[in-house]
């Protein structure tokens, strides 16, 4: 059982630590302290439910809604180059020395909105957590060993990087910080977009 959980773990948080869309968004929330307790919660509880869906004997379902995943990569696609732009947007017009707490906020549900679509829109989370986790778990007879593992490594992992975030608060005390971070963020929503179009 303790190997098992550990294995799903290991392997939830490997998935999980390459640098992606969600993560930074979630980076960016955490420097900005805005909604951040609930960025991470959404965050963790999609991985949760895509995990257990795989795990649980969803991943053939899914695999034979091709149109599925097809509308999902167009519809990422879109919303990830939307959000790219605007980030470039914001690093091109940020000029004055901005500290965290100075950058544009959105409200409450614009960022709950954001959240779920960074979670949902993006057709690679469903490989990883439903196909790939999904077909892995079937060498595992405690399945629900491996999916607590893996569910444990998305929660320590989201709210690690969102309430840690704010240690790197007096890097983005200068501006050339945040301009840095939102080329990057805009870089890493194109490169993505484009992957989910070839």
């Amino acid at each position: 059982m303790i190997s098992t959980y550990f294995s799903g773990f290991a392997l939830g948080l490997s998935l999980i630590l390459a640098i992606g869309a969600q993560n930074a968004f979630v980076l960016k929330q955490g420097l900005l302290k805005q909604h951040v307790f609930w960025v991470c919660l959404i965050c963790a509880l999609s991985d949760a439910f895509l995990i257990c869906l795989g795990v649980f004997g969803f991943a053939s379902i899914l695999s034979q809604q091709a149109w599925l995943i097809q509308a999902m990569k167009y519809f990422g696609a879109l919303f990830l180059f939307i959000y790219g732009a605007r980030s470039f947007y914001n690093a091109y017009n940020s000029q004055s020395g901005l500290i965290a707490s100075e950058q544009e906020t959105t409200t409450f549900w614009q960022t709950i909105v954001l959240c779920l679509s960074f979670s949902w829109l993006n057709p690679h989370v469903y490989l990883d957590t439903v196909v790939l986790l999904g077909s892995i778990s079937a060498q595992y007879a405690d399945k629900i060993s491996f999916a607590s593992g893996a569910v444990s490594a998305s929660f320590l992992f989201f709210f690690s990087l969102g309430f840690g975030a704010r240690l790197l608060r007096p890097v983005f005390a200068n501006p050339k910080a945040w301009k840095v971070l939102d080329l990057l963020i805009g870089c890493i929503m194109w490169l993505i977009a484009l992957s989910l179009l070839r």
